[in-house]
């Protein structure tokens, strides 16, 4: 296929050994497989449908699809799912294209609103005051207001990502007033969407795409611009956030921004109104009844409310407490523009509540999150295949999907099933790296089974002589947040390397705290798996405890699983096998990042060889050599294998 795109400029020989980006990149490698994914693209962006493309590590991903893309002459929508993906991409990778191309090209970020300074919320909260630990952040606040042009929170490092004053300060879909706001003709959501309009290249995020599909869906507007066609890398995660995202949700977070905005709305627009005053102050008593009644800790489950029950009382009392306030604000309404909007938002609030409360929608699975102190409930649909073919398949002309692990063995069987895909373009663009000569597999042997009590504790001896071995420099990955804490407790006594765990300090910290010690040992569970990238000889070890298995009592996976067996399929087979793999290659993939890199991968599970599907795993992950003696990981460190 030639590599002339709408643009009239040849990708193929951009991407060549001899093009402008080998010139611009004294690192650059032409590469086979890089080329024949940027045909993929660029065939699927001339001519529409579906791709669905894996691409190894190392293989240029981003490149191949950014390049053809950009040379289209079509409005393309980049979608990632981290952040630091995100960052890439607009820092570093688009940069360095529009250098190779010699070609202006208009390309926008755009993020959730949460992300964007709200004028309109900073002027009320600081008028109606806060609470004293929020003075000095809040002022810290308005002086950078006076300064920002884009109103990107991320812009303020002084004020901690996770500080309770951004909520008050940031707006959600809840709460903007709109065109009616009287700072609209300031607003950075809607200055962030006019350049969002403009643009030739837009880079979002999967959460963002998902919410604008959600309100497509529901028939209630859109946040993102119609394009010609989407890319959506880190494509692995779009099961998981159609199913999040094309359902109902009510938390605890949206009852109480409800009463507190209500509250400041009152003092703004109706300040002698004392019944409103205290109906908004029994919405946000009763939302933290409700969270205490359920009790500590961070879980999730099925919901069903039991009328008889502590927590059916309060949920009772708590939805008392949303008509309430709705009656009250509905009847103040017409003293101001901001209580319209509360009383407007309390509709939807109680029929939310109701939609809980009723707990009949076929189809859909109804479970509860808790965490320390909050708590959201979730109505998800089973399947969710028809919504995605509906908003984001047919919509678009052409639909790219990539990611590093989306097959199962060597079939995207799986994936297309999981997303409804039929009529899709299909290609695998292998890893370039030398798996065999620059990794090791071992599997440790007499493993006890994963069920036993004393399998923590074995995994734990088994992984510190190879710990010692590679110098510390290891990610040790757990599938349950209580084997990590085991190993927290157990590790520093057995090991002379720093350790480093999960929740000790925010991700990027903890991370550039790992590499810049080089030779640590980073304790991780979930968010470890997966978008994180550490080159070179700081991370040299990857060890993983368990198989990572969905637990059966997910409510989500129990009720699929249902379904699975009620159309005579097997679900473990369809299901829990191909999530399985998925993961386990996500978090394997944390080791070779570059062709310069060696390093031990460590498998705990003795089931990948004591079970039939074992070998389903293994045939799914990169070619290194298997071994299953300490000699012989002593022996690769000293460069003798």
């Amino acid at each position: 296929m030639s590599g002339v795109t709408g643009g009239g400029q040849d990708w193929s020989v951009l991407l060549g050994e001899a093009g402008a980006l080998a010139r611009a990149l004294p690192q650059f490698r032409a590469r086979e497989q890089q080329q024949a994914m940027a045909a993929q693209v660029a065939h699927t962006l001339r001519d529409g449908g579906v791709a669905l493309i894996e691409a190894g590590t190392g293989t240029g991903k981003t490149f191949a699809y950014l390049l053809p893309a950009m040379l289209s002459g079509r409005k393309v929508l980049v979608s990632t799912g981290s952040k630091a993906l995100q960052d890439q991409i607009l820092e570093k990778d688009i940069p360095l294209l529009l250098r190779a191309m010699g070609k202006p090209l208009r390309v926008s970020r755009l993020k959730g609103r949460s992300n964007y300074l709200c004028r309109y919320r900073l002027q009320r909260f600081s008028a109606e005051g806060v609470a004293p630990a929020l003075v000095a952040p809040l002022a810290r606040v308005a002086d950078w207001a006076g300064r920002t042009r884009e109103g990107d929170v991320s812009e303020l490092t002084s004020v901690p990502e996770d500080s309770p004053v951004w909520p008050l300060v940031t707006s959600t879909r809840d709460n903007c007033p709109g065109s009616e706001c009287p700072e609209y003709g300031r607003c950075h959501v809607v200055e962030a969407r006019r350049q969002a309009q403009e643009a030739e290249i837009l880079v979002v995020n999967h959460h963002l795409l998902f919410s604008d599909l959600a309100l497509k869906a529901n028939g209630m507007g859109d946040l993102l611009p119609r394009v010609d066609a989407m890319v959506l890398d880190e494509a692995h995660q779009v099961l998981d956030l159609a199913g999040r995202y094309f359902g109902q949700h009510l938390s605890s977070h949206q009852l109480w921004d409800w009463g507190r905005d209500s509250r400041a709305e009152t003092l703004a627009e109706a300040g002698d109104d004392e019944c409103l005053l205290a109906a908004a102050a029994q919405v946000e008593t009763q939302t933290t009844a409700w969270r205490t009644v359920l009790g500590p800790g961070d879980e999730r489950g099925s919901w069903a409310l039991n009328p008889d029950s502590a927590e059916g009382s309060a949920f009772a009392r708590l939805r008392q407490a949303v008509a309430e306030l709705g009656q009250a604000l509905s009847a103040a309404a017409a003293r101001g523009k901001g209580l319209e909007q509360c009383a407007a938002r309390g509709v939807v609030l109680l029929a939310t509540v109701d939609f809980f409360a009723a707990h009949n929608a076929p189809n859909m699975v109804f479970w509860q999150e808790k965490k320390a102190r909050t708590v959201q409930l979730h109505a998800t649909p089973l399947d969710v295949a028809a919504p995605l073919q509906r908003h984001l398949l047919e919509p678009v002309e052409s639909v790219i999907l990539t990611s590093a692990t989306l097959r199962v063995g060597d079939s995207f069987a799986s994936t297309e099933r999981a997303l409804g895909l039929t009529a899709v373009s299909t290609l695998t663009a292998v890893s370039p790296f030398d798996y065999a000569r620059q990794s090791l597999l071992y599997l440790p042997p007499l493993m006890p089974e994963p069920g036993h009590p004393s399998y923590t504790r074995a995994c734990l001896d088994a992984a510190a002589p190879v710990i010692e071995a590679s110098g510390g420099r290891t990610f040790f990955l757990f599938t349950s947040h209580r084997a990590l804490q085991e190993a927290a407790a157990s590790l520093p006594q057995r090991l002379s390397f720093p350790i480093l765990v999960q929740g000790s300090m925010p991700r990027p910290r903890l991370l550039d705290r790992f590499r810049s010690l080089g030779n640590a040992v980073l304790l991780g569970a979930a968010s470890f798996w997966e978008g994180v990238d550490v080159q070179g000889e700081a991370l040299s070890c990857v060890i993983i405890d368990k198989l990572p298995f969905a637990n059966p009592s997910d409510p989500i996976l129990r009720a699929r699983t249902e379904q699975c067996q009620a159309a005579g399929g097997e679900p473990f087979r369809e299901l829990q096998i191909p999530q399985a793999v998925i993961a386990l290659r996500q978090g394997v993939g944390r080791l070779i990042r570059s062709e310069m890199d060696r390093g031990v991968l460590m498998l705990c599970d003795p089931r990948l060889r004591s079970k039939g599907y074992g070998r389903i795993f293994l045939d799914s992950l990169p070619p290194m050599r298997r071994v299953s003696s300490l000699d012989a990981i002593h022996a690769f460190w000293r460069g003798e294998a």
